[in-house]
Parts: structure tokens; sequence; C-alpha cells
């Protein structure tokens, strides 16, 4: 009788112990992931000297292979506020003070993240690469018939020159760069509600050779992931 209820308890125990650790897999370590943010971004040289502090969205899914170690594809959009030096060599170079536009970056990448959780709180390295498009477009159709020396704005908007001028005669609506690029960064957790909701605060370098000018950037975002 002893050994049957020994036997009873024992596999009691197990069954619970197998119930805890499918709770486990479920709720804190599921296998998908996937998360949802708001970055902002700060451009360094070269565009730093004409694009400002922009905003953005990123959306990414994944898979984890555990608790640490997991993959996941996102999307990024980020709009690249011109700064105010944008369109002043323009502008005065073609005595036009009404030239305008805008500068939008996309990617999609994919990438590596190793994480350390703990119950409520966590922090995690994430880094990858992919594809980058940066698109550049003024705000009408800008004729240039005169001698104007290159800089490195006329290059940002997608002009081309030759020995040092900007080649005459060109058409320009918009500009637009793919190349592959790469991106790195640290990132802190808080769970909230229920597992494995958690918000996420993170800080990632991104870099792409696109033509003419690389696109550099440091983003901050804040989102929640599962």
């Amino acid at each position: 009788m002893k050994r049957a209820s020994g036997i009873f308890l024992m596999g009691f125990l197990l069954a619970g112990a197998g119930m805890l650790a499918a709770q486990e897999e479920t709720e804190e370590n599921p296998r998908l992931n996937t998360n949802l943010g708001l970055p902002i971004s700060v451009p360094l040289n070269p565009i730093g000297r004409f694009a400002g502090p922009g905003a953005g969205l990123v959306y990414g899914a994944g898979y984890n292979f555990n608790r640490r170690n997991s993959v996941t594809g996102e999307f990024l959009y980020d709009w690249l506020n011109p700064g105010g030096g944008a369109f002043t060599p323009i502008r005065a170079a073609l005595q036009k003070n009404d030239i305008s536009g805008h500068s939008d970056l996309y990617s999609l990448t994919a990438n590596y993240r190793f994480e350390l959780r703990g119950k409520s709180l966590g922090m995690y390295f994430i880094a990858g690469g992919g594809l980058y498009i940066r698109r550049s477009k003024l705000t009408k159709v800008v004729q240039n018939g005169t001698t104007t020396t290159c800089t490195s704005a006329w290059l940002y908007w997608g002009y081309t020159c030759t020995s040092g001028i900007v080649t005459v005669d060109q058409t320009l609506a918009s500009a637009s760069s793919s190349t592959m690029g790469a991106n790195g960064g640290i990132g802190f957790t808080v769970r909230v509600g229920d597992a494995p909701y958690r918000m996420y605060v993170e800080t990632r370098y991104h870099y792409a050779p696109t033509r003419n000018l690389n696109t550099q950037l440091v983003m901050a975002t804040v989102g929640i992931r599962y």
C-alpha cells in the first residue's frame, strides 16, 4: 500500500511538473515572436547634414530557438525629416525659395537576438542585415541649366556631377538608392500584463552604403513584443 501510494504521489508530482513545463513553454517561452515599435531616428554624417530627427514604424516576426536565442525578420519605415541645410544650396543656386522635399528610408532585414531575461526585467543584443532603400523627392521638378558647383546637397537629392560641376539640364523629380546594409544594438524589456507580453526600449545603429551618400543613423525604439 505504501509503495502504491509512493508511486501515485510520484506520478502526480511528475504530471504537475509536466503541466508547469508546458505552461512555461506556451507562456514564458513561446516558439514564435513578434514586435511592433515606434522608432525615433537621429541621422549621422554624412546625411546628418541634410536630415534631422525623424520618426517611423517597425514591425517584426520570427522564431525562438530557446529562451536566449531567436531570429526575427523586420520591416522598417523611417521618415528622414529634411534638415535646414538640405535645400539651402539648391535654393541659392536656382534663386527659388519655394523648393522643398522629403526623404524616406525603408528596410527589410533578418536579425539574430541573444536575450538574458528574468521574470520581470530583461536585456538583449540584436544584430543583422538586409535590404535598405532610401528615397528622396523634391516637391516640384527643378530644371538646372547653369554652371553650379557640385556639393553633397545636390548629390543627396539625386543630381549627378561632372568634374565638380552639377550636370546641366537635369530634370529631377525623385531619387532612389537600394543596397544591402547592416544594423546592431541593445535593448531592455519589462513584463507587462500576462506573459509573454513585454515592453521594450531599444537603441540600434543602422548603416547602408547608399548611392552618393552613405546612410547612417541611430534609432531609439519603444514598443511591445510577444
